[in-house]
């Protein structure tokens, strides 16, 4: 069987890479750009998955991950990483990539600063389309 790989690469800034190899185990998906987080004042509401959003789990939202994808998220600035599940739709500002939960920013050194450059790996491929 042929695996496909695909890159795209855009040179505005933020720099956008995404690297996706379509079929097979070795699936891979790797993006780059800014992270944000969500506010305290998001803690109880619904996410677009449906559950409600927790600060204090290892959530992000996502603008085309499936629901349920496991992905780690590293901080650029200073090498931390963290592994979160896709729950959400988001962000909702266009030179982001992907919003965390409050304590995945915690955990990733980025509370104080708000946004930073991070990469994002999938781990595990979520099923839910929604």
């Amino acid at each position: 069987m042929r695996v496909r790989f695909c890159r795209i690469v855009v040179t505005t800034i933020p720099l956008l890479m995404v690297g996706c190899s379509l079929g097979g185990r070795g699936s891979t998906y790797v993006e780059e750009g800014f992270a944000s987080y969500y506010s305290m004042e998001s803690h109880g509401k619904l996410t677009a998955s449906g559950e409600r959003y927790d600060m204090y789990k290892l959530t992000a939202a996502h603008r085309r991950l499936p629901f349920g994808t496991i992905v780690k998220v590293t901080n650029l600035k200073n090498g931390k990483s963290v592994v979160v599940r896709i729950n959400d739709r988001g962000p909702g500002v266009k030179n982001r990539i992907i919003d965390l939960s409050w304590e995945a920013a915690r955990r990733i050194g980025m509370l104080k600063l708000g946004v930073v450059p991070v990469r994002i790996r999938v781990l595990s491929w979520g099923k839910k389309k929604r």
